[in-house]
């Protein structure tokens, strides 16, 4: 699975590891949030660098649809639920001061965009009401949204709430831009660099796998934290959601859609050298715990194809977001980071305005200075839903890793015979330990089946090809090599620990 972003010869050669072993602030993460914070540091006459564990718009950004929307489903009537309405027009001013940052960079850039009506949708009476409660909020925060009953879509809706003058972008070309950008003002940008760890005095050293580092500032832009300080792994639900490309004959309904209903569908337009094709997404799940990602998949091919008949597909792939127990994103300084430490996680799938204003904000933080908005933000007082819903997600947490350490104990044993049926994977005990075998391309590896975050024993993910941790979301590929989450390590290679 290949995003119709990242499938293209990439325009980024990675810098060298840098000869200097300090900096003024190193940027943790080369998606949205990573790069826009190191290009405006980099402006200010800041020595910045960029460490990446994989490759550029590798994670989140590059796996997007690429929406720069307001509207943003049901987002404001559950933010509102939580918070007085003066937290939720900081929200909306946070989304707006990102969008219209991004938006006139891209302008001056000649960064090519769509400016389009943004459209959510309501295929039920349920989704209708709920559709009326999101424009009621919409409008107390100061958006000019309006009621539609005929969208364009092919298929009957009951409502739609409309709003005009929001943008679809490319990620990759915004970030390839960022990039060229960034070494103009003297930044460096460097792929396969993952960081494990930050330490706290001054000087703070960064420890890669490729050495140690130092700097006065650290910016974590990674999705979700790779620090447990703050326990923010325990404040936020990955979730993964899939996407796909096609090729449509005829029309394609110009606007950016969404569904308020479950499950969550959208689908927009992308021009191409080859023509305009229909892109799609939803049907997303908690990452870690789908029987089948890849049925997920499947169901949204399908309702594609029903009501695009002919359609033939181009590209399929997933994203992984995060979303925070009282729904609010988390930026700001690190707990425990002695105010030198800053971080941006919880975009909930809107990661194209909430990430620009989360570098935005750690920006004005470490020049000095704040927007109204974020000092809102950062203020909030989080509603006992909020709370509750935290221990929920805890709770749940605990009782997985409970069932899944018996579960286990309960499956077949793994040998060294151990031969899983190609592109699957088994978890089971191999000599008294947790072991997840794989055949992938007619290679068969066994790694340990505790992740190397917090000790979660993975699943496979039959759509992506990987194992994934069912409590905090981190991934690994087939032979446990890291791709995304909270563990900074990979999966051992041998269950079976060595003695001493």
């Amino acid at each position: 699975m290949k995003s119709l972003w990242l499938d293209r010869e990439s325009r980024f050669m990675s810098d060298s590891i840098p000869e200097e072993k300090h900096f003024d602030t190193i940027v943790v993460g080369a998606g949205l949030t990573g790069m826009v914070t190191a290009l405006l540091l980099s402006r200010s006459g800041q020595r910045v660098v960029v460490f990446e564990a994989r490759t550029l718009g590798a994670v989140t950004t590059g796996n997007t649809t690429g929406k720069l929307s307001l509207l943003q489903g049901g987002a404001l009537s559950a933010l509102r639920s939580q918070y007085s309405l003066k937290v939720v027009q900081a929200y909306v001013e946070a989304n707006k001061s990102g969008q219209a940052w991004l938006t006139q960079y891209m302008e001056q850039q000649g960064i090519p965009f769509q400016r389009r009506t943004a459209v959510t949708f309501a295929t039920t009476d349920d989704g209708g009401q709920r559709l009326r409660k999101e424009a009621a909020v919409s409008r107390d925060a100061g958006l000019d949204v309006h009621f539609s009953r005929d969208p364009g879509l092919p298929f009957p809706v009951v409502e739609a709430l409309e709003l005009e003058g929001q943008a679809q972008i490319h990620p990759m070309d915004v970030l390839e831009t960022l990039a060229r950008d960034i070494r103009e003002h003297g930044g460096l940008i460097v792929e396969d660099m993952q960081v494990q760890n930050v330490g706290s005095e001054q000087p703070m050293g960064v420890s890669t796998r490729k050495g140690t580092f130092t700097a006065d500032t650290v910016v974590i832009a990674t999705g979700i934290p790779i620090l447990d300080r703050g326990l923010y792994f325990a404040k936020l639900e990955p979730n993964r959601s899939y996407a796909a490309a096609l090729k449509v004959s005829g029309d394609i309904p110009k606007g950016m859609y969404l569904s308020i209903d479950s499950p969550t569908r959208s689908q927009r337009t992308q021009p191409t050298p080859n023509g305009e094709l229909l892109l799609v997404g939803g049907y997303g799940h908690t990452a870690g715990r789908a029987k089948s990602p890849k049925a997920h998949l499947d169901d949204l091919l399908g309702w594609a194809t029903q009501h695009y008949p002919g359609a033939e597909v181009t590209h399929t792939w997933s994203a992984q977001d995060y979303q925070a127990t009282n729904l609010m994103p988390f930026f700001g300084k690190l707990p425990r980071g002695h105010g030198r430490i800053f971080f941006g996680t919880g975009y909930n799938k809107w990661g194209m305005s909430n990430g620009v204003a989360a570098a935005l904000s750690i920006t004005s933080d470490i020049l000095g200075g704040q927007s109204d908005w974020a000092s809102v933000i950062h203020h909030r007082v989080s509603s006992p839903q909020g709370g509750l819903q935290a221990v929920r997600l805890n709770a749940g947490t605990t009782k997985r890793m409970v069932e899944d350490r018996a579960k286990i104990k309960a499956n077949p044993e793994i040998t060294d015979q151990t031969r899983p049926a190609e592109g699957t994977g088994v978890v089971g005990l191999y000599k008294g330990e947790p072991a997840a075998v794989s055949t992938v391309d007619g290679n068969v590896c066994m790694v340990s089946a505790s992740c190397a975050h917090l000790g979660g024993i993975v699943s496979w993910n039959d759509a992506e090809k990987s194992w994934d941790c069912p409590l905090h979301g981190s991934r690994f590929t087939p032979e446990g090599k890291y791709l995304e989450g909270p563990a900074t390590h990979h999966l051992q290679k041998s269950p079976v620990k060595k003695k001493d």
